[in-house]
């Protein structure tokens, strides 16, 4: 018997299986609450759900997260910083937000210029730079360094890095190690990420790591990558931008593994969002241009996940027309809240019977994660709150605003959520499984509470406001997985998004399923030839309904509420390094772009020899630093035009891209 744990940590829940390599099959599972403000907690409780004494004998752990893409989407982490080299401040005024580029304020711009050969045209004055820098820099938590061609050549880079780190001692990450793709705003934006994510994904491992040693689990940890590959945790930390979307990769991994759907589209509904993938002929579809999560554009290889805002944990708000909508923001739902703060519950049952009924949501509550009271990086009425918080626990909207003064209360604790000091807790779909009955885990009370609250105010039913709710939910899922199936298939809405019409008519095809009697003279009728496998805990009290308008079967697998951490423990290492041969512009002979240096020759043959030994050579060592051991096996492709090339005078060449795959093994 050959054991591994797969651990899944999610925005609200932590799920574990312990996995017998040798069967194929899942011997234990459990589940407990991810705690944000200390991760070991909710780990340690899905770890004490294992049979201890087979955990130790495990030769493996691995592990996977919506960390990273939930604080991608709610605008969370840390303070990463940009230093832009060469880069034009017109061109990243004009793009930079369509990537996710904060504004020009926020990044610093240094002179220096790589031409398309990879010479060095202008070197960066790195005296004055360290000059300039100091101040900007003081606040940071990590650092990105770009430079405009620094696939070209990563010298300046290099160079960069050095100083800061240096100097400063801040972790910081180069453009180049991270992405080979020359379009400078996105690799700028997509190393920014990185930066931001690092103190997300230490939080993470650190807390794995002490829970591991608390219980004598001495077994190596990897993690998932978008792609569904594995990386080694010392990787991890320098990469954490990798794990974008490895929660969703694992999910869809452990979808197919646990019904073996040919083709479908995976439905994982979380805490935060619900992920979306498409499988075909059993491969899942990947995403050839890189991953977009919230407003951040990247460079990310991946598994194609379609992630939106939605989840157990959605904001549930009363709009500006009196009505009840889903925000895309995750707060905590009171129910989980005040099973953690009993106090919360009778704050709440206050706040109802009084009747107070103003125009903001006096029902939500705040609670501090992390203390900053000391921290001159925040202003007097942000520490303020947070040493309230600290010194009374958790407080309704009202005495919270009290403590920073009622107006303007929202200006003043927008930071503080983005950067996850504090935490909201609020009415949720999660509440309204309580209210209804279909989930009865945490404090059903505090959720009757809440939504007796907003039924004062509103004048309708809670049982009706738990309807409203779960509709809405129905109805987002619904209108995303159409979405989804038609930029699949049309490329137009692939690159450029729904256009207002053909969203309307996803939205009336909705309209015409749930109200079949109605006296329109057409109705719309979407319909899918291959199935809806859901995972995710909830899943299964909205995507039935969701395939019966889709006209499409519905499979949700035994184990559905954990196939993410069973996605976790059966991949491998896979490493992809692709190096680049262009006709040399100033001469008869051939450029190869290594990773570390370029290498020139006149012979096209030997620039083709010379790339496919660099990417070779390259994607194996990628491999052993992602932690593969032992026997490594390594594929070769090459990228070219062969028609094209024929039309071209002779002793003309078209540039070629030479890729090489390497797989391995973690455990031997």
């Amino acid at each position: 018997m050959r054991l591994g744990i797969g651990i899944d940590t999610g925005g609200t829940y932590t799920d574990a299986v312990l996995y017998d390599f040798e069967t194929k099959t899942i011997l234990s599972s459990a589940k407990s609450l991810t705690t944000k403000e200390d991760l070991a907690i909710g780990i340690r409780g899905a770890l004490d759900g294992l049979p201890q004494d087979k955990i130790q004998k495990a030769e493996i752990v691995s592990l996977s997260t919506t960390l990273a893409t939930n604080a991608s989407v709610e605008e969370k982490g840390g303070r990463g910083k940009l230093v832009f080299i060469g880069a034009d401040k017109d061109i990243v005024l004009k793009t930079g937000k369509n990537y996710g580029l904060p504004d020009l304020n926020e990044m610093f711009f240094l002179d220096g210029k790589v031409d398309t050969r990879g010479e060095i045209i202008k070197e960066p004055n790195w005296e004055t730079f360290m000059k300039d820098v100091e101040k900007w820099i003081s606040d940071a938590d990590a650092v990105a360094v770009v430079q405009q061609l620094g696939v070209r050549n990563s010298t300046t880079e290099q160079r960069a890095k050095e100083l800061i780190m240096e100097n400063y001692e801040l972790n910081t990450i180069c453009g180049h190690e991270l992405f080979s793709d020359l379009n400078y705003i996105k690799r700028g934006s997509s190393t920014l990420l990185n930066a931001r994510l690092i103190p997300v994904i230490k939080d993470f491992l650190d807390a794995i790591k002490t829970s591991l040693k608390e219980r004598n689990v001495n077994a190596p940890v990897v993690i998932v990558r978008s792609d569904g590959s594995l990386m080694s945790e010392n990787f991890t930390t320098i990469r954490p931008v990798e794990t974008l979307l490895c929660g969703p990769a694992a999910s869809v991994m452990g979808g197919i593994e646990l019904t073996g759907e040919e083709n479908c589209v995976i439905v994982d509904m979380g805490g935060t969002t619900t992920d979306l993938a498409i499988v075909k002929d059993s491969v899942p579809v990947k995403a050839h241009d890189g991953v977009k999560v919230g407003k951040w554009q990247t460079f990310v290889k991946s598994v194609y996940i379609d992630t939106f805002g939605l989840g157990g944990d959605s904001r549930v708000v009363i709009d500006n027309s009196g009505d009840i909508s889903l925000g895309n923001a995750r707060v905590v739902p009171v129910c989980i809240a005040a099973k953690r703060y009993p106090e919360i519950r009778e704050k709440l049952k206050s706040l109802a019977k009084s009747r107070r009924i103003t125009h903001e949501p006096q029902h939500e509550l705040f609670y501090l994660v992390k203390d900053i009271t000391d921290s001159d990086k925040y202003n007097a009425d942000e520490r303020a709150l947070c040493t309230a918080l600290k010194e009374n626990g958790p407080m309704i909207y009202a005495e919270a605003a009290l403590t920073v003064k009622k107006k303007l209360f929202f200006n003043r604790i927008d930071r503080l959520e983005k950067e996850g000091i504090i935490m909201r807790c609020g009415l949720t779909p999660t509440d309204m499984m309580h209210v209804k009955g279909d989930f009865n885990l945490f404090d059903r009370e505090a959720s009757n509470y809440a939504a007796e609250y907003v039924s004062a105010r509103l004048g309708i039913p809670i049982d009706s406001i738990a309807d409203k709710v779960y509709d809405l939910v129905k109805e987002k899922m619904y209108f995303n997985i159409v979405r989804m199936l038609l930029e699949d298939k049309y490329s137009d809405y692939k690159n450029n998004g729904l256009d207002y019409n053909t969203e309307r008519l996803i939205r009336d095809s909705w309209d015409a399923f749930k109200n079949p009697e109605s006296d329109n003279l057409i109705k719309l009728n979407f319909k899918m030839p291959s199935s809806l496998v859901g995972v995710g805990a909830p899943i299964h009290l909205f995507l039935p309904e969701v395939a019966d308008a889709l006209n499409t079967k519905c499979v949700i697998p035994e184990n559905a509420g954990v196939a993410n951490a069973l996605g976790a423990i059966v991949g491998n290492v896979s490493a992809t390094v692709e190096i680049s041969v262009k006709p040399d512009s100033e001469g008869d002979g051939f450029i190869v772009f290594g990773k570390h240096s370029n290498t020139y020759t006149n012979s096209y043959e030997k620039a083709l020899e010379e790339a496919k030994k660099e990417a070779k050579d390259a994607a194996i060592h990628e491999a052993k630093l992602r932690g593969a051991t032992g026997d490594i096996s390594v594929t070769l492709k090459r990228d070219y035009n062969e028609s094209l090339a024929k039309e071209l005078p002779e002793g003309m060449f078209l540039s070629t891209t030479i890729s090489a795959t390497a797989l391995g093994r973690i455990i031997l």
